[in-house]
């Protein structure tokens, strides 16, 4: 493939990275701002709490439009024509202890002062923003993302954001015009744009504050005591409110790209306005929708209703994850340990397809995206080919199953060399078997029931047993599976539909109303032992 031919393809392709980074090149046709910089892609970061799924989807899908947005300009990562902000709004003031934070007496002592000037209450960092700070940039670095980490409180103290900040006061006025009509009455009257930071107790105010010198950035308020101050609004001596605040950093950084959550919806609008006051360019975007649990309500850290990137890892993969989070930005999508398997599976059944794709259909499987945001290839090669498992995860899963107590990573392992031969397991593999052992535990074995079969599905399972007892212990899978079909097909077990017959063999070999290809099962855990199961159902 072409260089040329990867950007003819990508500038046609509906896959919604590139319909998002087709945003870009409309507001750059050549690819690269005026002035030569490279576009800017931004993720913002709360470091008053932990980053978590969130977190890990709103940089990877971000991620997906940076790299089809370098495909559609036939650049390279390396190139340096795109950038990746991951900016932590740690000059926030601290307004709520975290739930799950043990050493509560050091933040609520300092609540309403800026993240980065409260202590660590787990004393390891400089602050507790450095400590959430660094568990971020851990955490990016965990899934291989290529970013620069920005901290809004290095920007403010430095004065990186000063003339922005002079910006904003000298548009005051037009931004209070913009903000007020969209508060409650109560809170118009102490409204600014403009947070100072107190000079006796360090605490981010919400106040109302005079801009007094524009040029100069001094403003005036009345400080908690009662005092009127006078003091700089710049180097760190102020923090801006929210919807200002993302609209001033877009200003300042000259941000292109952008997404967010339905949550943030009124403060997308409220702060392009604001940008446009500031004269600067609201950044192209995508609203996406929130996770749901299983019941469909929405995820809470309150609630403790989510699932944690933690819990993903320990059930499945990390491209299991991507896979999931990748299709259909603006539809919800439930998020439970249940949706993990399934996720495994297709994104190895996509994953295996690229070899065999034409490139307009490369470009519109998640596999393609997540391989190139994890620098999986380069922009001119075919990813992907001859990648492929010897085994489903939802196989290595009905195996630990049936193995119960005995489901052990050696015993697995054990398993699938004598199936796909020895020192033929990938570390994919070895990963998923891992898995594979937790899951069962955890989810799979307290829920397993063998039944004990009906008259018919018991001749039918005799049938299955006396074909087993005389093939051969390396039948391969496939035929299995057509012994399998056949007497399910045989009119003296009476099964009205074939998918009766998968269903009594589940629920009486296996303990579960769904299951494998039986001949792949068979063939993977053995004739021999196979055969146990059979007699095991039948004496039940």
């Amino acid at each position: 493939m072409s260089m040329t031919d990867l950007i003819e393809a990508a500038r046609v392709s509906k896959a919604w990275p590139f319909q998002e980074a087709q945003k870009l090149l409309k507001r750059y046709p050549d690819g690269v701002k005026p002035d030569g910089s490279p576009v800017l892609f931004e993720t913002g970061y709360g470091p008053s709490g932990l980053p978590h799924i969130g977190t890990f989807q709103e940089v990877l899908r971000t991620t997906l439009v940076r790299r089809a947005f370098e495909a559609l300009i036939g650049a390279k990562p390396e190139d340096g024509k795109t950038r990746l902000v991951a900016f932590s709004d740690d000059m926030d003031g601290l307004r709520k202890v975290p739930d799950n934070i043990e050493n509560k007496a050091v933040l609520e002592a300092n609540l309403g002062k800026p993240l980065t000037r409260i202590p660590d209450p787990f004393g390891t960092h400089e602050s507790f923003a450095h400590h959430n700070n660094a568990r971020l940039r851990d955490f990016l670095d965990r899934f291989g993302f290529e970013y620069e980490f920005v901290s809004s409180s290095d920007e403010y103290n430095s004065g990186a954001f000063d003339e922005a900040l002079r910006q904003v006061l000298r548009r005051n006025q037009a931004i209070l015009d913009i903000m007020l009509p969209t508060l409650r009455e109560e809170r118009r009257k102490t409204y600014s744009p403009v947070l100072p930071v107190s000079p006796t107790s360090g605490k981010v105010l919400q106040v109302p504050v005079e801009v007094v010198d524009a040029e100069a950035g001094i403003v005036r308020f009345t400080d908690e005591d009662g005092s009127v101050i006078e003091q700089s609004a710049l180097g760190g001596m102020s923090k801006l409110q929210w919807k200002v605040d993302w609209a001033m950093r877009w200003y300042a950084l000259g941000v292109d790209y952008e997404m967010c959550g339905k949550d943030l919806t009124d403060s997308v609008t409220q702060s392009g306005r604001i940008v446009q006051v500031l004269g600067g360019r609201k950044p192209e975007g995508l609203i996406y929708e929130l996770f749901l649990d299983e019941k469909g309500e929405k995820i809470s850290k309150s609630k403790g209703n989510g699932l944690t990137i933690e819990e993903w890892l320990t059930y499945g993969s990390e491209e299991s994850l991507g896979f999931y989070i990748f299709p259909n930005p603006k539809s919800a999508k439930q998020l439970h340990v249940g949706v993990i398997p399934r996720a495994v599976d297709d994104y190895w059944q996509f994953r295996s397809a690229l070899s065999t794709q034409e490139l307009d259909k490369q470009l519109g499987n998640p596999a393609w995206h997540l391989l190139r945001a994890n620098g999986g290839f380069e922009a001119e090669e075919a990813p992907g080919a001859g990648d492929s498992l010897p085994v489903t995860y939802g196989l290595l899963l009905n195996l630990a199953s049936v193995l119960g107590t005995e489901a052990t990573e050696a015993n697995l392992r054990e398993y699938l060399e004598s199936y796909i031969g020895a020192g033929k397991v990938t570390p994919e593999l070895a990963a998923l078997i891992a898995t594979a052992v937790a899951y069962t535990r955890d989810y799979i074995a307290p829920t397993l029931h063998k039944r004990a079969p009906a008259a018919n599905e018991a001749a039918a399972l005799r049938a299955l047993d006396a074909y087993l007892a005389s093939a051969a212990a390396d039948t391969s899978a496939e035929d299995i599976q057509t012994e399998v079909y056949e007497i399910g097909k045989r009119e003296e077990f009476g099964f009205d539909k074939l998918r009766d017959w998968f269903k009594a063999l589940y629920e009486t070999l296996l303990g579960s109303s769904q299951g494998p290809r039986m001949g792949s099962f068979i063939a993977l855990y053995g004739i021999a032992n196979s055969r146990k199961l059979i007699a095991e159902a039948l004496a039940r």
